[in-house]
């Protein structure tokens, strides 16, 4: 069978990925000359730990996948580095305690520390804080090359084409396949169109799907210069256990009610992630914003507030910020699906809205995807 795949992002390779390990031949176009969306402006996690209870196994899943494909494809820079939630206050511990006790803990290779196990784990970590909740399944991927080498390990299968530059005009069921329209008036045909359009909800995607149900969520993010010195897992803050279903429960509530977030991370509905890219770099953001349209500036505030953060946990200064961006990404409307998948025509598929689960859960998307539609 031939697929086209329309959208170069980690969920259109992904299921470029599925497809050819099951013996078909992909097309794949990308209006940019390189992706430039969610995929390779996020900290590259690979985020089991504040999965929901339904979306578990599937993230469980996916993080085998993705060690899996670090073992064929080293350019991913896949490690399991695991990850540090850091409490400070008795109503964060409280989270962590039940987190690391309750269903599912022993899946997700919770383990919840003092600080100088904490320190044994992360040297790097010498700052204020009351407990660490060690997550020994999240791993971490470089979000800015992993593209660029999975299309190269796809390309050596001699079953892989991507376009790069190329956007998508039109796609039209035949009535045994599509036909694709680029925009130089060149023509793909295939037997399967796969529309993975990350953010972009208009234009082609509402011709052939109308109205998704989905919205759009806008982040702000940070890089430093290197460190000096290893940051062995990823980190969080307490602030974390709001944002994460994997969390939910009386003690989240009990958070919620009884300890205020500090008004900019209300405001912008923030929490701590901080990863190390391979160069020695830190990653860190993130804030949430919910309501278009979204502002095309970049707040200082945030960006103060993640500094003083992070630089507690660690207990010295950040080296100095080398870059800042912002990132919009597309999520599901019903918080319990981990993608939407609608089919627009007989052999015409629109999948989008991981939200930002997107980096984490893609591959196994991509198998799911393969399995619905029995390729």
């Amino acid at each position: 069978m031939r697929l086209a795949i329309i959208g170069g992002g980690i969920l259109g390779t992904a299921h470029a990925m599925a497809a050819i390990r099951r013996g078909h031949e992909v097309v794949q176009l990308e209006r940019e000359l390189e992706a430039r969306g969610a995929t390779v402006r996020n900290f590259g996690l690979v985020w089991v730990s504040g999965r929901s209870a339904a979306e578990l196994d599937l993230a469980l899943r996916a993080r085998r996948l993705w060690e899996e494909i670090g073992g064929k494809v080293p350019g991913v820079g896949f490690r399991p580095s695991g990850s540090l939630t850091l409490v400070r206050t008795p109503e964060e511990l409280a989270v962590a305690e039940a987190a690391a006790a309750g269903p599912g803990a022993e899946a997700r290779g919770f383990a919840l520390l003092d600080p100088e196990r904490v320190r044994a784990v992360n040297p790097a970590l010498r700052g204020k804080f009351l407990a660490g909740l060690h997550c020994s399944t999240d791993a971490a991927v470089e979000s800015r090359q992993a593209l660029p080498a999975l299309r190269a390990y796809l390309t050596a299968s001699g079953r892989y084409t991507f376009h790069s530059g190329t956007e998508a005009r039109e796609v039209a069921d035949t009535g045994s396949g599509v036909r694709v329209r680029d925009d130089r008036s060149r023509f793909f045909d295939a037997d399967l169109a796969l529309v993975c359009p990350g953010a972009a909800h208009t234009g082609l995607v509402r011709e052939l799907a109308g109205a998704l149900p989905v919205r759009r969520v806008r982040l702000q993010m940070m890089q430093t210069a290197p460190l000096g010195e290893p940051l062995p897992t990823a980190v969080a803050d307490g602030d974390t256990f709001r944002y994460h279903p994997g969390f939910a429960g009386p003690e989240v509530d009990a958070l919620n009610r009884e300890q205020s977030q500090t008004a900019t991370a209300a405001e912008h509905a923030m929490q701590l992630l901080c990863v190390q890219r391979l160069d020695g770099g830190l990653t860190i953001g993130d804030t949430h914003e919910y309501t278009e349209p979204f502002a095309f500036d970049l707040d200082d505030a945030p960006y103060e507030h993640l500094t003083s953060v992070t630089e507690e946990l660690l207990g010295r200064r950040l080296p100095p910020v080398v870059r800042r961006w912002a990132g919009v990404y597309s999520q599901s409307a019903d918080p319990g699906a981990a993608v939407t998948r609608v089919r627009a025509e007989r052999h015409v598929w629109v999948i989008t809205g991981p939200g930002g689960r997107g980096m984490t859960l893609g591959p196994v998307l991509g198998e799911e995807t393969a399995d619905l539609l029995e390729l």
